[in-house]
C-alpha cells in the first residue's frame, strides 16, 4: 500500500509550544477566542484578556508571525490564524509532605499548543470578497429594532 503525503502549503507557517504548564481546558478557553481572527486582532484580544493562559499563547502567536516574516517573507498585516489547537501533555506528578509522615500527591497538567498562521494575500477569492464588501450598498446600512417593555404592557397582570 502506497501512502500519499500531503503537499505542504507554502502559505502557512506554524509555531509549536510544548509542555506549557497549564491545563488544556484553560488554554482552549483562550484559543477559541482567537481562532480564525487576523494576527493583529488576535494580539489585541490576548493583551486585553485577563487569563493566565494568554501570555504563553501571545508568545506563540508572536513567534509564528516572526517565523512567517523571517522565513517566508510574509507581511504581518495579511496573516490570519487558520488553525489553533491545544493537546494535553504529560502530567507532572510530585509528592508533598504532610502531617504524621504522610504524603499528598500534586498533579501539574501540561499542554502542547500549535498555532498556524496563513497568508491570505495570495488568494484571489479574498480580494474579490473585499471588493464585494466595499460596495456602497452594504456600508452604513441601519436596521431599526423596536423594543417593547414587557412589564408595563398594559395587560391584566400589570400593577400600577
Amino acid at each position: 500500500m502506497i501512502k500519499r503525503r500531503k503537499k505542504k502549503s507554502y502559505t502557512s507557517v506554524y509555531a509549536l509550544g510544548q509542555y506549557i504548564s497549564i491545563s488544556a481546558h484553560k488554554a482552549r478557553r483562550v484559543i477559541d477566542q482567537i481562532r480564525g481572527r487576523s494576527y493583529e486582532e488576535a494580539l489585541m484580544i490576548l493583551e486585553l484578556m485577563s487569563y493566565r493562559a494568554c501570555y504563553p499563547i501571545f508568545k506563540l502567536v508572536y513567534s509564528a508571525a516572526a517565523n512567517a516574516s523571517h522565513n517566508r517573507g510574509f507581511d504581518e498585516t495579511n496573516l490570519v490564524i487558520s488553525k489553533a489547537e491545544v493537546n494535553e501533555g504529560n502530567t507532572v506528578k510530585k509528592l508533598k509532605p504532610r502531617a504524621r509522615g504522610r504524603s499528598y500527591p500534586i498533579k501539574r497538567p501540561t499542554c502542547h499548543i500549535t498555532i498556524v498562521l496563513e497568508d491570505i494575500s495570495s488568494y484571489q477569492e479574498y480580494e474579490e470578497y473585499l471588493m464585494y464588501l466595499k460596495k456602497p450598498e452594504y456600508i452604513n446600512k441601519k436596521i431599526n429594532i423596536t423594543c417593547y417593555d414587557t412589564y408595563s404592557s398594559g395587560g391584566p397582570w400589570d400593577k400600577k
